[in-house]
């Protein structure tokens, strides 16, 4: 049987409730959980009205005394282990993690262990019974940088409503193929990519997609972006610089090429050459404390690998100004 946690909940109708049903006054008394959570407390007794038992169409009036059980299950095929990550920033509501390229977010097919999930429930155990292990969104295996994790149910459900309504500020650094002349903005649907379903591809089937970009510094033939994202889409970043011809340093699967420029002295070729990964770091993230509603501002360094790239991007380009 899977581990539980248990929190209870005592509270009263409210005159703008009155008259709604069981089912329907929980959800606004409680949104920190889902509707499917709250019905199965209902449906196995442990949601109360006026200490009976109630049904979920039942009629709530203001001043009833409402008490519910709420059982939240771990998910016991998460298995706590050790994986290298730095906690950016801890709080009792959140907790910002900084991710190595290499760690895969979640568990999935080919990756059942060693993930950050796994990680953080072994460091933070009251994760494993909440949504995806708190996780507010999500990057790739090999972008480095800042995730949000939720750490209770009330902060998860206020974190995920304002990654919906696009209050929650992700910045990325990317080092790009090419001399960007301006930013600017790429507003184009992606899909799944239908021949090859590893990738994803811009399509007008797809979902909307919209990515902000400016140059913080240009080389000789690379640039560096910071990029902002509205939607976030699978590859979003990825796929839609690559779209524009300017794919990022190290995405073979989206077609970089190393293009070291002319003269290029034996380093920076190495670098180009092999860089693994490509070359993408969440580095900022700005948002509202789901509790108190103040401003969070987090920022992550740049890891050593893109920071020696940008290091050398940026002496070559002062040696053959």
């Amino acid at each position: 049987m899977s581990a539980t946690r248990t929190e209870n909940h005592a509270l009263r109708v409210p005159p703008e409730l009155d008259g709604l049903r069981f089912d329907q006054a929980l959800a606004r008394l409680l949104p920190q959980y889902s509707r499917s959570a709250l019905k199965q407390w209902i449906e196995a007794g442990q949601a109360a009205l006026n200490d009976a038992p109630a049904r979920p169409r039942e009629r709530v009036h203001t001043g009833d005394q409402v008490a519910v059980t709420a059982a939240l299950e771990a998910d016991e095929t998460l298995a706590p282990q050790t994986v290298a990550f730095r906690v950016a920033l801890l709080d009792d509501a959140f907790v910002v993690v900084d991710k190595p390229a290499g760690v895969v977010v979640h568990p999935g097919a080919g990756n059942r262990d060693h993930t950050l999930v796994n990680g953080l429930i072994a460091r933070f155990p009251e994760l494993a019974v909440l949504p995806r292990a708190g996780l507010v969104h999500r990057i790739d295996k090999d972008t480095s940088g800042l995730l949000l994790i939720a750490r209770t149910p009330a902060s998860y459900q206020a974190l995920v409503r304002a990654m919906a309504a696009r209050r929650i500020a992700r910045t990325y650094e990317a080092v790009v193929t090419g001399v960007l002349v301006a930013g600017g903005t790429i507003d184009a649907p992606i899909a799944r990519d239908p021949r090859l379903r590893t990738r994803m591809c811009v399509s007008e089937a797809g979902r909307p997609a919209v990515t902000h970009y400016r140059v913080k510094a240009r080389y000789r033939a690379h640039s560096l972006l910071e990029v902002s994202l509205e939607t976030g889409r699978t590859h979003q970043i990825r796929v839609h610089l690559a779209s524009r011809n300017h794919p990022l340093v190290g995405d073979v699967r989206y077609g970089a090429r190393p293009r070291p420029p002319r003269g290029a002295d034996a380093e920076l070729i190495a670098l180009l050459q092999g860089f693994p990964r490509q070359a993408l770091h969440a580095a900022r993230l700005a948002f509202e404390h789901p509790a108190s509603g103040a401003p969070v501002v987090v920022e992550a360094p740049r890891p050593d690998d893109l920071a020696a790239l940008i290091e050398a991007l940026a002496a070559d380009a002062a040696q053959h100004g």
